[in-house]
């Protein structure tokens, strides 16, 4: 039987990817072992689980080092991967938004700078509104952007917005919502279509309360 690969992402969604695959009765025994190890192999089942930083997990599944992978919408719309995308697993919920100080909040953003982890998202956005804004790359720790004077606004994921409220930033404006889901190589959906099939099925019961 050939093995089934699955890309989990490390971080806030590792623990509900976990909990989900082992509702669904996928590898309950190693799953226990995922805060151990980055690579898990369940011999029996013939699955093997990785763990891999979540901008990562498209890459993974795009080039086939993994067939499936669980990964947010926020990075697929971001990085336009070669992939299916399967299923909506209904976890990880936060919001993609412009966020910047009050005083910008009903100001005219063109001509602006925009600092964001997700500069094809930011890009396409004020596009579609018309907007002008210079876009600037960042890897990490975007709030700080419009404190120090990098940027007039940021584009980023919210959870709770805490992390705004506690550097004195607001939401101007949502522009999408985001969930995990459940991605899926091209030619493994081919070549493997009745075990990946399969795990889909047993995945969309739990979802769906059955």
């Amino acid at each position: 039987m050939d093995i089934v690969s699955i890309a989990l992402p490390k971080g806030r969604m590792t623990e509900d990817a976990v909990v989900l695959f082992k509702k669904a009765g996928i590898s309950n025994d190693v799953l226990k072992d995922i805060s151990r190890k980055l690579i898990l192999e369940d011999n029996k089942n013939a699955i093997k689980f990785m763990l891999v930083k979540p901008m990562d997990v498209p890459t993974y599944v795009e080039h086939g080092a993994a067939d499936l992978g669980v990964c947010g919408k926020d990075i697929l719309l971001e990085q336009k991967k070669d992939l299916y995308e399967v299923l909506d697993l209904k976890f990880g919920f936060c919001r993609m938004v412009v966020a910047g100080p009050p005083n910008v909040k009903d100001s005219f953003l063109t001509n602006k700078r925009v600092a964001t982890k997700f500069p094809n998202v930011a890009e396409e956005f004020f596009k579609k509104k018309g907007e002008n804004v210079e876009i600037i790359k960042l890897n990490g720790s975007v709030e700080l952007a419009p404190i120090v004077g990098l940027s007039e606004v940021i584009v980023d994921i919210v959870e709770t917005g805490r992390t705004l409220r506690e550097n004195g930033l607001v939401v101007i404006e949502e522009i999408f919502p985001s969930t995990a889901r459940l991605i899926v190589n091209k030619a493994s959906m081919k070549t493997k279509s009745e075990r990946i099939k399969d795990i889909i099925l047993k995945l969309r019961e739990v979802i769906n309360g059955g």
